[in-house]
């Protein structure tokens, strides 16, 4: 019987009460992650619900790398890194952000790919959107076209889709 990857993520998650700071409930993936059946029903979900519309993907670190880079195998197309702000030599954009407990830079290396590549963003959590909207910003002034959004768990009353606008996000759960 093959179970759904909502399935796992609500079996597996596990929550830490004020981390990292005094009044934030932490959402840690990392057991989810670390169930190989369960990850790759989390791949296997985003891939074949944006199947066709990119030709790369872009993870956000450190989380995002991870299902990045499996996406990516999955559909036998490009792996983006964005980084913090810092790491990534040569030629960068960087964006600013918000996150729920401070702020913080993104970057993206230019040049990369061809204008005009489709972009899928992903990521483990959409909370308030600050990481995700300034990935959306680094893929659109790196000349790229966003097609959607996909997260493991999104914090549904953090609001986090008001900050994305239009883009198509699909979710595994939300909380």
């Amino acid at each position: 019987m093959i179970v759904p990857a909502a399935q796992h993520v609500h079996t597996l998650l596990a929550s830490y009460p004020d981390f990292p700071l005094p009044g934030i409930l932490f959402r840690d993936l990392n057991p989810v992650f670390a169930d190989a059946v369960a990850f790759r029903a989390i791949i296997d979900e985003l891939t074949e619900r944006y199947r066709g519309q990119f030709d790369a993907v872009a993870g956000i670190e450190a989380r995002g790398f991870l299902l990045a880079a499996g996406i990516g195998y999955a559909a036998g197309c490009a792996v983006l890194a964005v980084r913090k702000g810092g790491k990534l030599p040569g030629t960068v954009l960087a964006e600013e952000y918000d996150l729920e407990y401070g702020s913080a830079r993104l970057e993206l290396e230019v040049g990369q790919l061809p204008a005009g590549t489709r972009v899928l963003i992903v990521d483990d959590v959409l909370a308030t959107g600050g990481t995700v909207a300034a990935t959306a910003r680094l893929v659109e002034r790196a000349g790229y076209t966003m097609v959607g959004v996909g997260v493991v768990l999104e914090l549904a009353d953090l609001d986090g889709r008001s900050r994305i606008g239009d883009t198509p996000v699909h979710t595994i759960i939300a909380l």
